[in-house]
């Protein structure tokens, strides 16, 4: 029997998102081939992929797996983190050494090592950065935000193409202006890429930081010509001007970007800033229902509607219904909890509105914001 073409079409079902193909042949492998550890771990990818969390974790807990392979510990933890089962998902985390020892040992063996990075699509650094930004977002789940930052910048140290690590860092406002620029000269770019990359990384992460500096001509480098028209970089700089209060420049950018993707979720929040400011209360009515009605689930959807009935005015009680959904669903959610602020303030209820200014300003370590209120 020729496993490898059957695993070859268990990644391809996977590709299609055909999850319960997938799963089937997996099974059907790990058993053909007694049980080898990497058939169990696609067994267990397979049982996530299909939101069978605690079916995926036993699979590799009851053979060890976890403690063997570095890949699995992430594959487990992160089954008991989708399940919301947080110190479970850290205990495992936590319990490092054997699956570091395995990574180690296979780094040092060269040609052993290759090959088993090679067959579990992943290398050491990038399991170990995935270990790490996993970690973090169990502290935040757990309002740890110190851990959690540490976490953050530990994983885009072992892997500086983490954009993820990266995001929420700096979404999150974890790190002050300063704390972020001296970061960002620490990472050890040189290493882990070639020159080409160094540069992109480079100008893609300055870019994402000069949000409160004065809007300017973007300067794209030869080298990474192309980018002056990418949506990420074009949001960037309509952050800018939106701190350096030109909505009208914000608005028209953050326009001209929804008009190619009309659900950008970095252009979304800056863009519904920018239509309360405006006075533009007919465009974010629209906005706002097209948003509950696609992505019930997404806080931004709620900060819209939220800062519609605020707008409108005399509407306050149903301002905070709508924000507190927003904080509901992702209390990290900064943007909202100024917001929610503001609906007290308008009706001199300072001592409400100084709470959810100071929760803010606690959210949002690295922003200027909340403390101005």
């Amino acid at each position: 029997m020729n496993l490898d073409r059957l695993r070859k079409r268990v990644r391809q079902y996977i590709d299609q998102q055909q999850y319960q193909s997938a799963l089937f042949w997996a099974d059907k492998i790990a058993s053909l081939s007694h049980e080898d550890p990497q058939d169990i771990y696609w067994l267990a990818q397979c049982l996530y992929l299909t939101s069978q969390y605690h079916r995926a974790s036993h699979a590799l807990r009851s053979r060890k797996l976890d403690k063997l392979y570095g890949a699995c510990q992430y594959l487990a933890a992160r089954c008991h983190y989708a399940a919301k089962e947080f110190q479970q998902a850290l205990d495992i985390l936590d319990a490092e050494e054997p699956a570091n020892r395995k990574l180690l040992e296979q780094r040092g063996k060269g040609d052993v090592g290759t090959e088993s990075a090679k067959d579990w699509d992943m290398s050491p650094a990038s399991i170990s950065s995935s270990i790490c930004l996993l970690r973090g977002k169990i502290y935040d789940a757990m309002d740890n935000r110190p851990l959690a930052t540490s976490s953050y910048k530990e994983a885009l140290k072992l892997d500086v193409y983490c954009f993820e690590a990266f995001d929420l860092l700096t979404s999150h406002h974890m790190l002050t202006a300063q704390e972020e620029k001296d970061f960002l000269g620490s990472l050890n770019l040189n290493q882990q890429c070639t020159e080409e990359e160094e540069e992109l990384l480079h100008f893609l992460f300055e870019n994402k930081l000069k949000k409160y500096n004065k809007p300017s001509d973007l300067v794209v480098p030869e080298m990474v010509n192309g980018l002056q028209d990418n949506l990420d970089v074009v949001v960037s700089l309509a952050e800018r001007h939106y701190y350096n209060c030109d909505f009208k420049m914000c608005y028209k950018l953050t326009s001209m970007v929804l008009v190619k993707d009309p659900f950008h979720a970095n252009c979304l929040p800056v863009h519904i800033g920018t239509l309360v400011e405006l006075g533009k209360s007919n465009e974010l009515f629209y906005l706002s229902h097209r948003l509950v009605d696609l992505y019930p689930n997404n806080p931004v959807s709620w900060f819209a509607v939220g800062c519609y009935y605020l707008m409108v005015g005399s509407k306050n009680e149903h301002a905070r219904r709508y924000l507190s959904k927003a904080t509901t669903l992702e209390r990290t959610y900064g943007p909202a909890w100024i917001a929610y602020g503001h609906s007290f303030a308008v009706e001199s209820e300072h001592d409400q509105a100084m709470a959810a200014y100071f929760t803010a300003a606690q959210l949002m370590k690295g922003c200027h914001l909340p403390m101005l209120y």
